[in-house]
C-alpha cells in the first residue's frame, strides 16, 4: 500500500465528500484501489483542474444512467464550486447523445442533491 497515495486520495475524497473515510463498507482491496489509484493518483494529474475532471465524471456517469453514483459526483461538483447551471447544461448536452431516458435520471438525481430552489 502506497502512504503517500492513500493520504492523497484520503485528501481528495474529503475534499469531493466530506468524508475522508468515504470508501468505508467496501472489501478492503477495492478501498484501498479507489484511495490510491482513483482518487490519490487518476485524480491528481495535472493536466485537467479538479472541478474539469468532476464535470467529466458528473458527463461520463450521465451518459451510462449510473444515478447512485451521480448523488455522490453531483454533491461533490457542487462542493468544488461548479454551478448547477453549468451541471445543468451538461445533462442537456448529454440528452442528444446518450438518450433522453439517462438525462431524465441524472436531473432526478441532481434535483436530490441540489433542489432547483436551493441555488
Amino acid at each position: 500500500m502506497s502512504s503517500e497515495k492513500n493520504e492523497k486520495g484520503r485528501q481528495l475524497l474529503d475534499k469531493l465528500c466530506g468524508n475522508p473515510d468515504g470508501v468505508s463498507g467496501l472489501p478492503e482491496q477495492f478501498g484501498n484501489y479507489t484511495l490510491e489509484h482513483l482518487f490519490g493518483d487518476v485524480w491528481q494529474g495535472k493536466e485537467l483542474a479538479l472541478d474539469e475532471r468532476s464535470l467529466i465524471t458528473c458527463t461520463i456517469l450521465t451518459a451510462l444512467a449510473r444515478e447512485p453514483e451521480q448523488l455522490f459526483h453531483f454533491a461533490a461538483a457542487k462542493r468544488l464550486g461548479v454551478p448547477r447551471e453549468k451541471l445543468l447544461g451538461m445533462i442537456t448536452h448529454t440528452a442528444h447523445y446518450a438518450g433522453w431516458p439517462n438525462a431524465m435520471g441524472a436531473i432526478r438525481s441532481l434535483n436530490k442533491v441540489w433542489p432547483e430552489e436551493d441555488t
